[in-house]
């Protein structure tokens, strides 16, 4: 803009100081010469009638000067050191003037890129006159209020129909234990009745993962403890001791220390879950004989707390691995698998979103995944 505005207001000097030149030179310019008089002054020993004074020529005439190229050239040459030291000025008037246009819009841009979908409730509310920058703010604010009603309408939908879904699965599973609690059965009724409850056991593992998805969305930070990431990550593999056992899994970790435990601050709960869910994807999708290690790293003056779960496991795809974190997303070509809900990842990420942090995830070289979440 500032160029823009240099620009023009150059154009504009020099077609203003050509048609001045034009103006000034298209013809003779008249000139009237009054003839000095000579003036006597009193005091210096001379004589007055010395210097007569001529008489006054009421009928002096102009006389017709017409401009040589060397006064041309003089006038040019000053209209051009002047246009550039007005340019010079304008340029700087134009950088302050651009500035000051712009200053909305920087404003704007700052505001709504601290505008996510946890605070879509914030708005660019921009003050200043009727113009158009006040119309696109007001845009962008409608915009974001729209957004926040279909995210709302979203999350509310999924824990409403999590919950609704509770009560016919556990009707069906009552219904499955009232037939097989009677003395008399056919042999069928055994089988079906471990294929039902096995089947209704992944759809209370979907549910219970559905409604931590919502509650993370929904409640965020709204409850502020501190919790020990070193408390955490053993409970998450207490819960687990039996599957890392069949496994035959080494586990290393480092946690902090008692000194400094490694401790962060935010909704204990979700927390909880969130190592649990990190510790459950790396012994699930582990391979025998493997490794399982963890890591917290204390925050430091510009870094934040860093927990890091490796795991082994065949050689994956980074554009893949990097899907995970959305729901449903499976490594596995069957989605039909029994291997988890395929919501854990995708629930590290939204607590961690909530706690405004992030979920990185890395395909190891050797195989097997690296998560990083930072708090």
């Amino acid at each position: 803009m500032t160029l823009l505005y240099t620009a023009l207001f150059m154009v504009s000097g020099i077609l203003l100081l050509t048609l001045v030149l034009l103006l000034m030179f298209r013809e003779p310019i008249l000139v009237t010469f009054q003839p000095d008089v000579p003036q006597f002054k009193p005091g210096l020993g001379l004589d007055p009638k010395q210097f007569p004074v001529p008489a006054p020529t009421p009928d002096t005439k102009p006389i017709e000067v017409s401009p040589t190229w060397e006064t041309v050239r003089s006038a040019m040459s000053q209209s051009a050191v002047i246009l550039t030291l007005m340019g010079a000025a304008s340029a700087v008037l134009g950088w302050v003037m651009a500035g000051r246009a712009l200053s909305p819009l920087r404003t704007m841009a700052e505001r709504t890129r601290q505008i996510s979908e946890r605070n879509l409730h914030e708005r660019l509310a921009l003050t200043g006159p009727r113009d158009e920058l006040t119309e696109l703010a007001d845009t962008v604010d409608s915009l974001l209020a729209r957004l926040e009603s279909a995210f709302e309408a979203q999350r509310r939908f999924v824990a409403n129909a999590s919950h609704e879904l509770r009560t016919p699965l556990a009707m069906m599973r009552t219904s499955v234990d009232v037939a097989v609690g009677k003395p008399v059965r056919p042999g069928e009724v055994d089988v079906l009745a471990g294929k039902l409850r096995e089947g209704l056991d992944a759809a209370d593992r979907l549910l219970e993962g559905l409604l931590l998805l919502a509650r993370a969305q929904n409640e965020g930070r709204q409850e502020i403890a501190g919790a020990p990431l070193a408390y955490l990550a053993i409970a998450a593999l207490q819960a687990r001791s039996e599957a890392i056992a069949a496994k035959n899994l080494m586990v290393e970790h480092r946690l902090g220390t008692e000194s400094d435990p490694v401790m962060v601050w935010g909704n204990p709960t979700l927390l909880a879950s969130l190592v649990d869910n990190l510790v459950d994807n790396a012994v699930r999708h582990n391979e025998p004989n493997g490794y399982l290690r963890i890591t917290a790293q204390p925050r430091g003056p510009y870094n934040p707390v860093r927990l890091t779960v490796e795991n082994s496991g065949p050689v994956l795809g980074q554009d893949r691995v990097a899907r995970l974190g959305q729901p449903f997303q499976r490594l596995g070509a069957d989605r039909t698998s029994r291997e988890g809900t395929g919501l854990g990842l995708s629930i590290v990420a939204a607590i961690a979103v909530a706690h405004r942090g992030r979920l990185l995830l890395y395909a190891q070289p050797e195989g097997g995944l690296r998560a990083e979440v930072e708090l």
